[in-house]
């Protein structure tokens, strides 16, 4: 009997033992196809050598020195590459254990440059309904999936949301996608006009919306917008790349194909790959140059941060993308994904549509196409497919609550970056048959 407080206690799982490349292998020899990177997490795949190298070389020379006392050579080595290459405006990085953390620092960095502005009546952040930020209390209070929230309601400190850029189901038939995405951009300044723009600190969004929506790029013109509304009432940019940054939509920064720059951005899954506990807050050179020039040090910090051996793993993961051309890969498997989705399930009738970008896509599930009619949210749907999705030897990412935090059910897909055109293939194949037992199952409830 296990002493662990699983997940799902009532649920037994399978034992993981070994890694091969895109597959985990259990106990009983069964392998996997991770089609899902467990959580959008493993992009290199399972036991990449050269990064376990990089982890062990490091556990020789220093696994950790608390950042009290020491900086060390990985730290510093991954935060001049990540800033090398990130948006404009972004200068420093502050190195967390994960994304609930990250987002969480850039929270308290938010309200610490305005408190160092002397601007200490913002109080307010601002960000989506369905959106998924983490799950330390601060994450879950911008977090805006009633689900997620319920239970916790009554600590969570108060936050304002509005509307998703959820293109399939809120845009009108009359609207274009530009029309849309401007309308839905300008609730953010209706919002910041009826609490005062002079109360609020930032808003805050996922690039792509992952784990609640299922992989939902905003539309043409959307975060253009979004960026012009924040510099205008002098609010903070807040992106949360947790889980589309670090190649996973096919550039390294998620934002880079919206040709904007925020002033704090998250990372983290795709960052460390799995091999270490890892993720980052980038800084823009405004925000930590006025809290350096004012209190001069930043109120918050974990054990943690800025980990020896979590950086040097980081750094590894980050140069094989690059030496290996990864994100080319990224956009090339990327297509293949989409097409293949497109030929099983372009003219499914409980398949509402397929959406995403790169190696991060989503599948929404509907009881009727036409009406968009999500399936009753008690069959759970999205459970059943998770379960015959690993009878079949296929791990993904279905998710319900897609709709209002309630209703609604989707699948997420976000393999790794080195699967070859056979699996892609694989993928669809295992998936497919896995939507057909799970249809059949709750039809027969």
């Amino acid at each position: 009997m296990t002493r662990i407080l699983h997940r799902d206690p009532k649920q037994t799982l399978p034992t993981a033992v070994a890694g091969s490349g895109p597959y985990i292998i259990d106990a009983e020899g069964k392998r996997y196809l991770d089609a899902s990177g467990g959580a959008a997490v493993s992009c290199l795949g399972h036991s990449y050598k050269p990064v376990v190298e990089a982890i062990k070389a490091q556990l020789d020379r220093l696994p950790y020195a608390h950042t009290g006392f020491f900086t060390n050579e990985p730290s510093e080595a991954l935060a001049e590459h990540l800033i090398d290459r990130a948006p404009e405006g972004l200068e420093k990085v502050y190195f967390l254990s994960g994304g609930s953390e990250a987002n969480e620092t850039a929270l308290k960095l938010a309200r610490q440059y305005f408190h160092e502005k002397g601007e200490t009546q913002r109080r307010w952040f601002i960000s989506r309904r369905q959106s998924y930020h983490g799950n330390t209390l601060g994450a879950l209070s911008i977090g805006g999936n009633p689900g997620r929230r319920a239970v916790y309601e009554p600590i969570l400190m108060p936050a304002h949301h509005i509307a998703p850029c959820y293109a399939y189901r809120e845009r009108q038939d009359t609207e274009s996608e530009e029309a849309y995405g401007l309308r839905v951009a300008n609730e953010l300044e209706a919002m910041l006009q009826q609490l005062g723009p002079d109360t609020v600190i930032g808003f805050v969004a996922e690039t792509v919306v992952g784990a609640t929506l299922g992989a939902v790029p905003a539309v043409p013109g959307y975060f253009k917008r979004v960026r012009e509304i924040c510099d205008q009432y002098g609010i903070l940019l807040i992106l949360d790349e947790v889980m589309s940054g670090m190649g996973r939509t096919g550039t390294l920064f998620a934002c880079d194909q919206e040709s904007i720059a925020p002033d704090l951005l998250t990372c983290a899954k795709g960052l460390g790959a799995g091999y270490q506990p890892i993720g980052a807050c980038l800084i823009s050179g405004k925000i930590h140059d006025t809290i350096v020039g004012g209190s001069g040090a930043f109120q918050h910090g974990f054990t943690y941060i800025g980990h020896a051996t979590a950086c040097a793993g980081a750094l590894a993961v980050q140069q094989t993308i690059e030496r290996e051309s990864l994100l080319d890969q990224v956009g090339k498997r990327g297509g293949e994904l989409t097409a293949a989705l497109i030929e099983r399930f372009g003219k499914h009738p409980n398949i509402g549509d397929i959406r995403g970008r790169g190696l991060f896509l989503g599948l929404e599930l509907v009881e009727d196409r036409a009406s968009k009619q999500p399936f009753d949210p008690a069959l759970k749907l999205h459970a059943h497919i998770k379960h015959n999705a690993m009878q079949e030897g296929l791990m993904c990412y279905p998710g319900g609550g897609t709709v209002d935090g309630r209703a609604g059910d989707h699948v997420l897909l976000a393999p790794p970056y080195i699967i070859e055109e056979e699996q892609v293939a694989e993928i669809v194949d295992k998936l497919g048959r896995a939507i057909e037992r799970s249809l059949t199952e709750v039809r027969a409830t």
